[in-house]
């Protein structure tokens, strides 16, 4: 097989197995409680462990459908009628987008729920408006709740939604919530409702780890899960000492799936743009040749996510030609 395609493919497939390691990590109930803690205003303030302990069940991963008509599914049991999420093999419904993580939450009352939902992303996509997306997904968390949540015109039973987006690969750490609000365009009504029904919270990640500052606490923590320079130990470290994370064995394994998967991708991701840019050398003359392949492995590797830094030092070019190159090959 063609070298270049080969690499290509395992970096493909690497990247994949990475997706699915990073929603198992971030699916796990205390990473996932220090997320509510820091962006759902119920649960600010609170306990890591009790708000673990207002987590229901496990997590369903990649399980269920975002598409209308498929979310739910009804079942009879013992002659009742129950609907609930719909968690059926994929390879019925192969190709179907699926919510990354869903889940049921208590609230602090113990009595009621809010749904959460979590979806990770590499970057910013470029082919379509990502909160456009967040939209759609809070949308069918509201209205998929019908007939499971609430029945007939039972509105006032609707749960309250979040749809949390964690996006890599960002120009800078940020988090901005969005919801309804309400503008008295003539009168001042009282109309009757909850305003707090929608949610969609935006969370952007840099590559690099930002210090022990409260303010980015909850970046500090994706940032050190989800780092491609970071070592297994330092991970870990960093989520047991500050972050007070027990560290299981399935929890260190899926760290250490992390840590080798994204090595795994850095190298596929140079060896790649070296490929290339030494096949088109042999054409074109060494000299261009090799300039080329340099273009290629800092093209790769920018679109990949990784920083100047780790650019430089793969490419040894010094940061004002980097970034001439960058804005050059865009």
């Amino acid at each position: 097989m063609n070298t270049e395609i080969k690499n290509a493919l395992q970096a493909a497939d690497s990247e994949a197995q990475y997706d699915e390691s990073a929603k198992r990590l971030l699916a796990q109930k205390y990473v996932l409680a220090h997320i509510l803690v820091r962006t759902v205003e119920e649960f600010q303030g609170m306990e890591i462990e009790k708000v673990v302990s207002l987590i229901e069940g496990d997590p369903y991963i990649s399980k269920v459908p975002v598409a209308p008509g498929l979310t739910n599914k009804d079942r009879n049991v013992e002659g009742k009628r129950i609907v609930g999420l719909n968690t059926e093999a994929g390879e019925r419904n192969e190709g179907l987008v699926r919510f990354d993580i869903i889940f049921y939450v208590r609230m602090r009352n113990g009595l009621a729920q809010m749904i959460i939902n979590v979806e990770a992303q590499k970057d910013e996509p470029g082919s379509y408006q990502i909160l456009n997306r967040a939209i759609f997904y809070v949308s069918r968390l509201i209205s998929s709740q019908k007939e499971r949540d609430f029945v007939k015109s039972n509105y006032n039973d609707i749960k309250t939604v979040y749809s949390i987006w964690v996006c890599m690969n960002m120009p800078e750490n940020s988090m901005c919530h969005i919801y309804l609000t309400k503008e008295d365009l003539l009168g001042k009504h009282n109309w009757k409702g909850n305003l707090n029904l929608v949610n969609i919270v935006m969370i952007g990640l840099t590559n690099a780890l930002p210090q022990r500052h409260n303010e980015y606490g909850l970046h500090r923590l994706l940032c050190a899960m989800f780092s491609n320079e970071l070592s297994q130990q330092q991970k870990m470290k960093i989520m047991e000492q500050e972050y007070h994370i027990p560290m299981e064995e399935s929890f260190k394994e899926e760290v250490s799936i992390m840590c080798n998967l994204s090595q795994g991708i850095k190298e596929a991701g140079i060896a790649e743009g070296r490929e290339a840019g030494i096949a088109e050398g042999r054409e074109a003359g060494i000299v261009e040749g090799k300039q080329r392949e340099i273009e290629k492995v800092v093209l790769n590797m920018h679109k990949k996510g990784y920083s100047l830094e780790q650019i430089m030092d793969a490419t040894e070019l010094e940061e004002i030609e980097l970034k001439s190159m960058i804005k050059k090959l865009k």
